[in-house]
């Protein structure tokens, strides 16, 4: 069942010291998760100061008693900010300083997450050697012995208590990465994984039992293989204390029942240094030698917790030299682009990704999609920060064969997850979250798309429409390659995609009816490093840029595609 009012509390300091330094008894834990490289307080990407960041948990580390104090991460700390890319693939002969940093604030293991795989095999053996405490997979097997890559479990003791703590990776990392990444390494089930390990963690005999996995929620429906499975787990497999989830970028707390009757508390702690999920431990030792321990999960709004100033002030030279990469000019951009038209038709912030994809390449159709809800490139000097604006992810850049007919369907999936079904011009266009009315979901004053916003593939190189009237799969009408030729069906192209859609992520190519092995065949080629390292060296280049609209499809009905853009162009962003 929910815990009421989900126990998201705002904590102010005072409050947070009393429970550092009172719990004399139990333990408090404090984990992190999806920091997507915001370990410092400021983002390379906005050039701009932040109030959240591990300078907020340094503080609650020199606040409380260290020998009471467990401290987690749970993954895809690896990717994101360009403080991460940086120590990943530019200096890559200082100690990596995420694993400085987490060494220095004393953490005592980590979870790994998908984006940390993406990081690729040097990135992340690199950082777990430089780690002074365990990186935790159970079910990241390595092909060639059988046993776990890394650590299925940790023993930590603290107060002459011992908690056990079991990481686990969402399996669908094959779905959405090239092999290259993770070579040697197969990703197996959740719940037959965590069934197969209890055993052995209940015969460490410790006093708690957390799991700290790199999947979202859920619901105990899911099988163990899917992506978000953590309440299946939670709710199927005895012996947990508490597990702390994370993956869907969602904040929550929730009390479950597992299948002998035992409470397990679950905890989401949201991305990027918004928030820091703890838990105070207590132990019931009536009864004899046994103890039973007490939790109260909450979670903090990290901005809500001081600084600490000697934390600043021992990162401050690589706050700099990070800032200093980020500041440097590339080249110019005539006019200011964004990805808020995108969802409406033919975008120039889009049509940018497309032009670089397929001068890269020499594709005959490129495909492409904004990686980011809402972002932005201004007029003027482009710096490096700005290519992580334009390009969100490491994704690689692949050349793919696919027919006629499987670049329709790819299209088709991609429209309805899009769109609704208009049947008059007055009705929603896009696909949002809705309520038990039928309405759009509004939060904060804008509604939300159901679906996200970098499975909305477009393409350029073909002359196409996407018929917002028509039903789910028979929207899209290609009519001919952009230079006017004639497209079939039935013929062969060259196709650039990114490397999460060439490896199946978002499900566009099954739903062309390319999957598996046969994935795999289609693949002509694939850069050897990220599309955005090529991106940066394509405008370098070119000097100065002038992205305009260049793709040559359209939303039909025209009339009821421009009123529905006025009308949720507001819903979307507000009046800004």
């Amino acid at each position: 069942m929910r815990i009421p009012g989900k126990l998201i509390f705002i904590i102010i300091a005072a409050v947070l010291a009393l429970a550092c330094t009172r719990n004399e008894g139990g333990l408090e834990i404090y984990v992190t998760t999806d920091l997507h490289g915001m370990l410092l307080p400021f983002d390379n990407t906005e050039g701009e100061s932040t109030d959240r960041s591990l300078a907020n948990l340094a503080w609650v580390v020199e606040s409380g008693k260290k020998d009471n104090m467990v401290l987690l991460d749970n993954g895809d700390i690896l990717q994101g900010d360009p403080l991460a890319y940086y120590y990943n693939f530019i200096d890559t002969t200082s100690t990596h300083i995420i694993a400085d940093i987490l060494n220095h604030l004393g953490y005592d293991a980590a979870t790994v997450g998908n984006h940390d795989i993406e990081a690729g095999h040097a990135v992340y053996d690199r950082v777990r050697s430089e780690y002074n405490f365990p990186m935790l997979a159970a079910n990241a097997i390595e092909i060639k012995t059988g046993v776990p890559y890394f650590k299925p479990y940790a023993v930590i003791e603290k107060k002459g208590m011992k908690v056990v703590v079991f990481g686990l990776i969402t399996p669908s990392v094959p779905r959405w990465l090239p092999e290259s990444l993770y070579r040697g390494i197969r990703f197996e089930n959740m719940v037959a994984t965590a069934r197969k390990w209890m055993p052995a963690i209940q015969a460490e005999n410790p006093d708690l039992v957390i799991g700290l996995f790199h999947s979202g929620m859920g619901d105990e429906r899911e099988r163990g293989d899917d992506e978000n499975s953590t309440l299946a787990v939670a709710m199927n497999v005895p012996g947990f204390d508490v597990i702390f989830c994370g993956h869907d970028h969602r904040q929550d707390v929730r009390e479950v029942t597992d299948s002998n009757g035992d409470k397990v508390l679950v905890l989401d702690g949201g991305s990027r240094a918004e928030a820091l999920m703890s838990v105070s431990v207590s132990f019931d030792r009536t009864g004899g030698g046994s103890s039973t321990p007490v939790l109260e999960g909450r979670i903090i709004e990290m901005n809500t917790l001081p600084v600490s100033s000697g934390f600043l002030k021992k990162y401050r030279g690589a706050m700099d030299k990070v800032r200093e990469y980020t500041s440097e000019v590339i080249g110019r951009s005539e006019t200011t682009v964004t990805t808020r038209d995108a969802y409406f038709g033919p975008s120039a912030f889009i049509d940018l990704i497309h032009r670089m994809q397929l001068d890269i390449t020499g594709a005959q159709i490129s495909m492409a999609a904004p990686l980011s809800f809402d972002q932005s490139i201004s007029r003027g000097e482009l710096r490096i920060r700005d290519m992580y604006r334009l390009y969100r992810f490491e994704n690689f850049l692949y050349t793919v064969r696919m027919t006629g007919g499987e670049i329709d369907r790819h299209l088709e999936h991609s429209a309805g997850q899009w769109f609704r079904t208009m049947e008059k011009g007055s009705d929603y266009m896009l696909n949002y979250r809705t309520d038990d009315n039928g309405k759009p979901v509004i939060v904060n004053g804008t509604a939300r798309l159901r679906n996200p916003s970098y499975n909305f593939d477009s393409a350029m190189g073909i002359r196409y429409t996407v018929d917002v009237s028509k039903p789910v799969g028979a929207r899209v009408n290609i009519t001919a390659l952009s230079d006017g030729s004639a497209f079939s069906h039935s013929a062969s192209y060259t196709v650039a995609v990114n490397s999460y859609r060439a490896n199946g992520g978002g499900g566009h190519f099954q739903a062309a009816g390319i999957a598996g092995k046969e994935l795999d065949r289609r693949i002509i080629s694939a850069t050897d490093r990220d599309l955005r390292y090529y991106m940066t060296e394509w405008i370098r280049e070119k000097g100065t840029i002038s992205p305009v609209p260049l793709s040559q499809w359209m939303i039909v009905p025209a009339g009821w595609a421009a009123d529905a853009e006025k009308r949720e162009m507001r819903m979307l962003f507000g009046n800004n």
